[in-house]
């Protein structure tokens, strides 16, 4: 990925994006070409692994599980992105040399991709998976509410994947290449169009002074 400088985040902040993964693209190259897959994966960094695995499964009719992975696999991470309007720009009333562009925040993720075809593991992936997002919810869902029966035979037709990270690479497009009034003005534009994460990224990278 290209990261000049100015948009390479600290390793917090790819921390806090690595910890709230919700759903990722899966890409890996094959011999018959490149497959991509979203699905909802987990990030964690358990030791022995510095820069952490990504769990997820596939459906066992998606045969990207079954395809020989050349080199390294890559899982795309999205945080919030918005479009952005010249006329947000301080500098257009100045000298109007100004042009659109689209803020963002993404990480790459590389790695061996291992396949888990077996149902405990997929089992306990599953529970993992619903507790994280069933756990703010007055009455969470849980995999114990289904029939036994029905949960196995769902089991059988996925199959999990683990993507063994052995390098990240960040970028968080924020701005922060423009002027104070600039990114104040790009914040307050992304607010009145409800664009409230992109936002409020910004204000996470903001200079001393870029806020007032």
């Amino acid at each position: 990925m290209y990261v000049p400088a100015h948009f390479a985040p600290d390793d917090t902040a790819v921390a806090e994006l690595l910890a709230g993964i919700g759903a990722v693209d899966l890409v890996t190259a094959t011999e018959q070409g490149p497959v991509a897959t979203l699905l909802p994966m987990l990030y964690d960094r358990p030791d022995g692994l510095p820069h952490g695995r990504l769990r997820g499964h596939l459906a066992r009719n998606n045969d990207q599980w079954r395809r020989p992975v050349l080199g390294q696999a890559l899982a795309i991470v999205r945080g919030p992105d918005a479009y952005v309007s010249p006329s947000w720009y301080a500098a257009k009333a100045e000298h109007g040399r100004v042009v659109p562009t689209w803020n963002y925040v993404t990480a790459h993720l590389y790695g061996e991709l291992v396949v888990h075809d077996d149902p405990a593991w997929v089992g306990a992936l599953v529970r993992e998976l619903t507790d994280r997002h069933e756990s703010d919810r007055a009455h969470p869902w849980s995999v114990d509410d289904a029939p036994a029966a029905y949960v196995e035979g769902q089991l059988r037709a996925i199959v999990g994947v683990e993507l063994l990270v052995s390098r990240i690479e960040a970028k968080f497009k924020l701005s922060q290449n423009r002027s104070d009034a600039d990114m104040r003005g790009v914040a307050s534009g992304l607010d009145d169009l409800g664009a409230h994460e992109v936002a409020e990224a910004m204000r996470g990278v903001f200079r001393p002074g870029a806020g007032d």
